[in-house]
């Protein structure tokens, strides 16, 4: 797969590489409203594929969420609004929504049509699942995302905490009431999760950048050692 941002100039090249059978991993999302429009991308890719009479069985496709650093910007949030129960919940919660979103999509009829071309469901993995906060579970973002049809993506250390002492349950779909109340609690105290979720794309764009460039500028420099 190749990796395109999920943000709003990302959701065209979505469309257009699925159109083309390029596997896409829909990378740096934070938001669910911004996670609804990826799935409109994806489905809308594979009938552009159909549309050109191209197989659609061998596309595959994963929405990738980056969960950690929601609860990095939002925790010191909490704290200052007095709502320091919510800590550690944030990241999950949404989570949590963005996987009732994706079992919404695979039962619509739209896919359903897609499906019986021998199209594969847009997985949702979980990126950034290391334990930041070390108050918390070192394996936090891992036993409470399981679920099928989900990937989870994790670093040697979480991997090695969850054999040693991880509790694996299908969790994902579990404490939803406790999850749509911690999302209802986070704006009643008037924390914006739209803001914050864009915060944190621009500050993701920024890191991919600045990573491309210093790619970029090692590329030339190799290049001008060799001429």
């Amino acid at each position: 797969m190749i990796k395109i941002p999920g943000t709003k100039e990302g959701l065209p090249a979505i469309r257009k590489c699925l159109g083309e059978g390029i596997n896409i991993n829909v990378t740096l999302l934070f938001g669910l409203p911004r996670y609804r429009e990826v799935t409109e991308a994806f489905m809308a890719g594979l009938e552009d594929r159909l549309k050109a009479d191209k197989p659609i069985d061998e596309v595959a496709s994963v929405a990738s969420f980056f969960l950690s650093r929601i609860d990095v910007m939002v925790d010191p949030m909490l704290e200052k609004k007095d709502a320091v129960k919510l800590k550690g919940k944030i990241a999950i919660a949404s989570a949590k929504k963005a996987y009732q979103i994706y079992l919404e999509m695979i039962s619509g009829d739209r896919f359903k049509k897609l499906e019986t071309k021998g199209a594969q469901p847009q997985r949702v993995l979980w990126a950034s699942t290391s334990t930041k906060d070390p108050s918390y579970s070192d394996v936090l973002y891992v036993e409470t995302l399981i679920g099928k049809d989900t990937v989870n993506t994790l670093p040697m250390d979480t991997i090695d905490a969850f054999r040693d002492h991880g509790k694996a349950t299908d969790s994902l779909t579990q404490g939803m009431e406790q999850s749509n109340s911690a999302l209802e609690e986070l704006k009643e105290k008037g924390i914006d999760m739209d803001l914050i979720t864009q915060k944190l794309e621009e500050e993701g764009i920024e890191k991919f950048a600045n990573a491309y460039d210093k790619l970029l500028k090692s590329i030339d420099a190799q290049k001008r050692k060799k001429s």
